[in-house]
């Protein structure tokens, strides 16, 4: 209930629910802090306002009630830290799905756009050279190695399977980037040569914003992009028809 009060937007991935039962309780002792000390700020002003108390008083307090206050402030936070935000950091970084079972796609940053570069029915990912880089070869894909025949890339729509894991491969080609996806409660930095993987599972049919969470420069609030995450006839689909038009069939040579 808080985390809707706050503005944060419904989650679409498995492990998001997590994440919002920690922010709740994150919210809850924020709000418990602030009603808290709040109110003894005020009760301390009137209490101890000068009309009442013309000569200061050097003694300080006597009771150790802030101290077993503060005490329970850090106890709270520990808490939260080791028994919450540690485990699920773990295990978010120990079971990464099997290569086989995941989806894996490359996000690749740019001044201001995201490429979402696939490997294609074979599964491989095509070599990749910076003499290669070109305005319709963006990712420098060597265009005689077989493996990348079928590769296909697209600007700022990453399309995954719904229910099925997706491991991003982050990385950038000019300044430090970040994917953010906050319907799947996970984000990123893209660091120029690096290669950060980070993954999620969808759980729910739909479109989904993406944006660039680092200032990169003076086009920064325009670098934005979506997931489609959809059904795997869809997606089948949709990559057929990428391939297509970045791998047209070679025209029939005329009969004499």
């Amino acid at each position: 209930m808080l985390n809707k009060l706050m503005g944060i937007v419904p989650n679409a991935s498995e492990h998001g629910l997590a994440v919002e039962h920690m922010l709740e309780m994150c919210h809850w002792f924020m709000l418990t802090l602030f009603v808290g000390w709040g109110t003894f700020f005020l009760v301390s002003v009137y209490r101890f306002r000068a009309s009442k108390h013309p000569k200061a008083d050097y003694r300080g307090v006597q009771s150790h009630a802030s101290t077993h206050a503060e005490f329970a402030v850090i106890l709270i936070e520990a808490t939260l830290l080791l028994g919450f935000a540690v485990p699920l950091w773990g295990k978010r970084v120990v079971d990464v799905p099997d290569q086989g079972e995941a989806m894996r796609v490359r996000a690749i940053g740019e001044q201001y756009a995201w490429n979402f570069h696939y490997a294609g029915p074979d599964g491989v990912f095509g070599r990749q050279n910076a003499s290669f880089v070109t305005p319709s070869n963006p990712l420098g894909l060597d265009p005689d190695d077989e493996a990348g025949k079928d590769d296909v890339v697209s600007k700022n729509e990453l399309h995954v399977i719904n229910q099925r894991p997706v491991v991003l491969e982050i990385t950038s080609k000019d300044v430090i980037h970040a994917v953010s996806i906050p319907h799947m409660r996970i984000a990123q930095d893209a660091i120029p040569g690096t290669k950060v993987p980070m993954w999620f599972r969808p759980i729910k049919l739909g479109k989904y914003e993406i944006v660039c969470a680092q200032l990169c420069g003076a086009g920064h609030y325009a670098m934005r992009s979506h997931i489609f995450v959809e059904k795997q006839e869809e997606f089948d689909a949709f990559q057929k028809e990428l391939n297509s038009m970045q791998h047209p069939a070679p025209a029939p040579t005329p009969s004499k």
